[in-house]
C-alpha cells in the first residue's frame, strides 16, 4: 500500500520504498517468528543460540552486538537462556565483569535441530526471489543497514 502523503518526489519514493520495505520485513518475520514459538523460542532467542552455535562462546557484550541488541536486553536474553538449560555464563577470575557465554549440550543439540529446520523454512521463503534477486536484496539491505551509499548511485552491492 503505498503512501496517501503527497510531497516532493524524492519524498514519496523514499516513503514508498520504506513502507514497502517494512511491511515485507514484518511479513516474514511473524511467520518466521510463529515457527519458533512452535519451538519455544523467540527470535532473539534463535538468534543468541544461532550466534553460539556458529562462532562459538562469546562475550555477552560482543553477543549483544552481534543481535543489535543493548546491553540490558542481551542479559534477559541469556538469563533466560540460562535460566533453560540452553547455555552457561563464565566469568573471568580477573575482571568478573567479562561474562563469555557458551552452548551447553542440552542447548547445541537443541539448536543444531532447529537451524535445520528454520533454515528449510527460510529457504522456502526467499525461493519467491531468484538466486541473483536474493543476492541483489541482501547487498541493498547490507547499504541501507550501514548508511553507505554508492558511488554507483546504489545500484551495485557493497563488496565484503
Amino acid at each position: 500500500m503505498p503512501t496517501r502523503y503527497r510531497g516532493t518526489e524524492e519524498e514519496e519514493r523514499a516513503l514508498n520504498a520504506f513502507i514497502t520495505l517494512m511491511r515485507a520485513g514484518e511479513s516474514l518475520s511473524a511467520r518466521l517468528t510463529r515457527d519458533l514459538a512452535g519451538k519455544g523460542l523467540t527470535m532473539t532467542r534463535f538468534g543468541a543460540l544461532e550466534a553460539l552455535l556458529h562462532l562459538g562462546p562469546l562475550c555477552q557484550r560482543d553477543l549483544g552486538s552481534k543481535l543489535l541488541r543493548s546491553g540490558g536486553n542481551i542479559t534477559l536474553v541469556v538469563d533466560n537462556l540460562e535460566k533453560q538449560g540452553l547455555v552457561r555464563r563464565d566469568r573471568n577470575g580477573s575482571d568478573r565483569r567479562y561474562v563469555t557465554v557458551s552452548l551447553t549440550s542440552e542447548g547445541r543439540r537443541l539448536i543444531e535441530r532447529v537451524f535445520r529446520e528454520h533454515l528449510a523454512i527460510i529457504v522456502g521463503e526467499m525461493a519467491v526471489l531468484s538466486p541473483p534477486e536474493q543476492e541483489n536484496l541482501r547487498g541493498l539491505c547490507r547499504s541501507l543497514g550501514l548508511g553507505v551509499r554508492q558511488h554507483t548511485g546504489g545500484t551495485e552491492p557493497p563488496k565484503e
